[in-house]
């Protein structure tokens, strides 16, 4: 049975519609103007006409919400470290391996297929749909933190601090080589690469193609063949870290895609059997997008990656 929420007593007159209902609500403001839309939003028992209009005082209005879609990925009991939960989110400590969302090639065993049965009974429809809000995402073979959204009012302030670039993004990267300087930024538009458009590419500077991108690195610790990086991203782009540590010829060791990997090194890959690029989400802070706390989370290097360091710190 769809829900109704209902708005009574003295309203300020001088806000449009589509805000004030979304600021009681807790939806998304195109939510609302959708609903609006639809019919599904009466104004003392009359059908709202326009999203723009203003509020009446002493007006009494009712939003009525249908009940989701059911999405495609189906709930799957799959253990996923939970860093932190509440009503409106989750961040989790994604392994490598994992991918983020249901695509071609990889129906289920995703992250949402666990957040499906993880948040089963308290998940909010994202835009009419029931599935978790995924804000951003990291690669299948990347680990780290990533954080979801669980209901409208998350969502839309999430996206709007990675649209403003306000969160704070830090990756572990261990790549071949030294980097000199050993540390800098990385201000390299990107976008899809004109020989292989599964490839993002480093673009030209006044390319209209792609997006602006810029990633600050600093070198935590060499060894005899390759160096730890932090990435500090200003731009969360595709493949981002991976595209700009190769382009200034410090390829991650492992990415199959960016970077060719030093013989020595390959070799010591294969006996570890680490099939990824060395990249982790160690680093990741916002602001609630509800309660407006200063949240900040920190995930430890995984076990493959913290002995890919030792053997490579031993000189193999």
């Amino acid at each position: 049975m769809a829900n109704e929420t209902h708005i009574d007593g003295t309203i300020a007159t001088t806000d449009r519609l589509d805000k004030t209902l979304a600021e009681a609500t807790g939806l998304s403001r195109a939510r609302v103007q959708a609903l609006i839309a639809d019919g599904a939003v009466t104004v003392d028992g009359e059908p709202a006409t326009s999203a723009k209009a203003k509020v009446r005082a002493g007006a009494t209005y009712a939003v009525e919400l249908p009940p989701p879609e059911p999405l495609a990925a189906i709930p799957q009991d799959i253990p996923v470290p939970i860093v932190f939960e509440d009503a409106h989110l989750v961040v989790v400590d994604k392994p490598a391996g994992m991918v983020v969302h249901p695509a071609a090639g990889n129906p289920d065993g995703t992250l949402v297929n666990a957040l499906l049965h993880h948040c089963r009974g308290s998940l909010s429809g994202i835009g009419g749909v029931a599935r978790p809000g995924i804000v951003h995402r990291i690669d299948k073979d990347t680990s780290g933190l990533l954080v979801v959204a669980k209901s409208d009012a998350a969502h839309e302030g999430l996206a709007r601090q990675f649209a403003d670039h306000s969160l704070t993004r830090a990756y572990l990267a261990l790549v071949g080589g030294v980097p000199v300087p050993p540390s800098g930024t990385i201000d390299a538009r990107l976008g899809r690469s004109d020989r292989d458009r599964k490839k993002m590419a480093v673009l030209a500077p006044d390319s209209q193609r792609g997006k602006h991108a810029v990633t600050h690195y600093r070198t935590i610790k060499t060894f005899p063949a390759a160096s730890l990086l932090e990435c500090r991203l200003e731009t969360g782009r595709t493949h981002q870290v991976r595209v700009h540590c190769a382009s200034i010829g410090h390829a991650l060791l492992g990415d199959p895609v960016y970077g060719r990997t030093p013989a020595p090194l390959r070799r010591l890959l294969r006996d570890l059997a680490f099939t990824r690029q060395a990249l982790h989400a160690a680093e990741l802070g916002f602001v609630h997008p509800v309660t407006g706390d200063e949240l900040h989370f920190i995930s430890d290097l995984p076990p493959d990656m913290a002995e890919l360091i030792e053997r490579v710190s031993g000189s193999y």
